[in-house]
């Protein structure tokens, strides 16, 4: 079936050419890339689900909506000069979309304002950038703050016209940072342009991107646009070739799966941590089909993996691994992709040796999207690469294993505490990178490289994937030091020495023997990577070591909390204290009475859950369920029939912890 929705055009490539020929004809101004974005009016702009239904919106209709806000947003904001920054608050929506354009529209230059960041933060950000007015759904601020009801405008055709000039020139993307480090990069319509150009590029070169379901080709509204992963891979690169977003309600699994599966998504955009999550929970929902089913999964993914692009592999995964596929996304996904930090090469291998395509990223805040793997081959997908620099940029790894890139998609300026720095010139992006037969491979961060206790230098990033054993929900390896210096800064005494130290994450309940068991296979671990000398420590603690709005790994967050002895640490010679295995004890216990509907005080420690209590097998798998989300069991169906007393099954979570004693 042909792809549906492309102006008359016989193929995906010929609308693309067609669509930047008529970008190159406007040149780069914001005017003429509104005009085209919104060109083909009865394409499907957006999707929502509501109740029973789904609501869809043409390009034609958030177009005029679109004239209607930016004529009342003019009237609202008459006494603010053209051009004055206008910032945009708001979660993923239609809305939102909307207002990006609105307020460009209507002659200013919005500010995309970070929702992870703080009140501090996004207020230095506003004197920043001199920010006359926000746009906001709920929160107000320090200037002039409008509701977006406020735009709305009235129904019926718009009167404003687009006219040469009438645009605002730039919008800004803010980066996450601290209260007084948050840079604010301004692109202009010729930066957008580029990175147009080079979407364009991918379209060319790889099959796997144009791929649709039924004809349609949608994205999942994942990535927050004010990100500029999310404006730029995701809104900007689809929404100029007119293709269909469709809206995540919640970031609930349930959710997320009904969403993909209801709208026949075919492209999804995220972090490392997402796709992270989802191969944990994946990989755990196998194992508790039994050792059979999940030796037979990771041999079937073995081989996957081993056959790579050959036609073989491909029918092997389209036909072996269906039923996977259909356990998570279904068989409408067409291409997805990771960027904004590390993705370890099991989980690559994972997804892309299932059937689907999972290819990895390359970009920041100041200089775009630069790269993506547009390689359809399984064994590059799974290395790791980000591929080769897009058409508009330039890497090249200096003496110090550092990316530095060039080009004309880059940020035009950078603000930082209200000094304007032109972005001109190789770009230094702190990355450490290496260049294999023209991929690059990102191997960490500069910032992340600390001194071992024999005086090397030590990259976290290329060890603590293979720390991850059973029973490690994470692992990061901070530099003590970094947290010492933070806390002295701040006139607090630290409670640490500076050494480099190894934070594993646990489940809080875990067994002391099987604690321990890990400690050792740990040890083991570092001694066979040669790393036993340079970590002097490692700290086990309850910890979820990505917390909040995070999504990687926050070294020097992380390292002050060390220092300053706010993490929880467990003990492998003593295992937990007494009253948190009574804690225990009593969450459980709390599970239990609400799958029976029952009072705490009615359940008894040695009562059967069937014969005593009365629960049916509905009420037990309901109680199980929860106890696997919760504390990160295994807990396989052929041994219900053992584990029916509250006795029974504290003992059972609390020996095997999370996922497992270490074997």
């Amino acid at each position: 079936m042909r792809l549906k929705n492309i102006a008359g055009c016989r193929s995906v490539n010929e609308f693309v050419s067609m669509k930047l020929r008529k970008l190159e004809e406007c040149g780069p101004h914001f005017e003429g890339i509104f005009e085209l974005m919104f060109s083909e009016r009865e394409n499907i702009f957006y999707e929502k689900s509501e109740g029973y239904r789904i609501r869809k919106i043409t390009y034609g209709e958030s177009r005029d909506r679109i004239l209607r806000r930016a004529e009342m947003l003019e009237k609202l904001l008459s006494d603010v000069p053209k051009d004055a920054v206008i910032g945009i608050y708001m979660d993923n929506n239609l809305t939102w979309l909307e207002l990006f354009w609105t307020v460009l529209c209507a002659g200013y230059s919005p500010l995309l304002m970070n929702l992870r960041l703080d009140d501090a933060a996004l207020e230095q950000a506003i004197r920043s950038a001199d920010v006359k007015a926000v746009l906001s759904n709920g929160k107000t601020f320090s200037v002039r703050t409008i509701s977006p009801d406020q735009v709305a405008g009235s129904e019926g055709t718009p009167e404003k016209k687009i006219e040469s000039g009438s645009f605002g020139t730039v919008f800004y993307v803010m980066s996450s940072g601290t209260s007084s480090h948050v840079k604010i990069c301004g692109y202009t319509a010729a930066e957008l342009f580029s990175l147009i150009k080079d979407s364009a590029d991918i379209v060319r070169n790889c099959r796997r991107i144009k791929m649709h379901c039924n004809g349609e080709l949608k994205l999942l509204t994942f990535l927050p646009f004010y990100h500029i992963f999310g404006l730029v891979a995701v809104y900007m690169w689809f929404a100029f070739f007119s293709r269909t977003f469709v809206e995540l309600g919640d970031m609930s699994p349930r959710t997320l799966l009904t969403t993909i599966k209801r709208h026949k998504v075919t492209h999804i955009f995220a972090v490392p941590l997402f796709w992270d999550t989802v191969y944990e929970q994946a990989v755990r929902t196998i194992g508790e089909r039994g050792e059979k089913t999940s030796a037979r999964f990771e041999k079937g993914l073995r081989l996957s993996v081993k056959l790579g692009g050959t036609g073989f592999g491909r029918i092997f995964r389209k036909l072996a691994m269906k039923e996977v596929r259909d356990g998570l996304f279904g068989e409408s996904i067409a291409f997805m992709i990771t960027g904004g930090g590390h993705i370890r090469r099991e989980v690559l291998e994972f997804f892309n040796g299932i059937g689907y395509h999972l290819a990895n990223g390359y970009g920041m805040t100041e200089i775009g999207i630069s790269s993506v793997e547009q390689s359809e081959d399984l064994k590059t997908l799974c290395s790791g690469s980000v591929g080769r620099p897009m058409t508009s940029m330039e890497y090249k790894v200096d003496e110090s294993g550092e990316l530095i890139v060039r080009g004309t998609a880059m940020s035009r300026f950078i603000i930082t505490d209200g000094e304007k720095t032109e972005n001109t010139g190789w770009f230094h992006t702190h990355d450490l990178a290496e260049e294999k037969n023209g991929r690059y491979y990102i191997l960490g961060r500069q910032d992340d490289l600390m001194v071992g206790a024999s005086g090397e230098n030590l990259n976290p990033n290329l060890y603590e994937e293979r720390l991850r054993l059973p029973n490690v929900k994470n692992v990061c390896l901070i530099d003590a030091a970094q947290g010492k210096r933070a806390l002295a800064e701040e006139g607090t005494e630290p409670s640490v020495s500076a050494e480099p130290v190894l934070l594993v994450s646990l489940n809080r309940y875990l067994a002391k023997e099987t604690l321990q068991a890990l400690d050792a296979a740990l040890k083991e671990k570092l001694r066979e990577m040669n790393l036993a000398a340079e970590v002097r420590g490692i700290v086990y603690v309850s910890d979820e070591l990505i917390q909040g709005e995070e999504f990687k790994l926050n070294r020097a967050r992380l390292a002050k909390d060390y220092a300053a002895g706010r993490l929880h640490t467990l003990d492998p010679e003593t295992g937990n204290a007494p009253e948190e295995h009574d804690a225990l004890l009593e969450r459980i216990r709390a599970l239990y009475a609400e799958a029976l509907g029952k009072e705490i005080g009615e359940i008894g420690y040695t009562e059967d859950f069937f014969l005593d209590a009365g629960g049916t097998s509905l009420d037990y798998f309901a109680m199980v369920s929860e106890l696997q989300k919760e504390f990160g069991v295994v807990f396989p169906v052929q041994e219900g029939k053992s584990l029916n007393t509250l006795k029974e099954i504290y003992e059972f979570v609390r020996n095997e912890g999370n996922g497992g004693p270490v074997r």
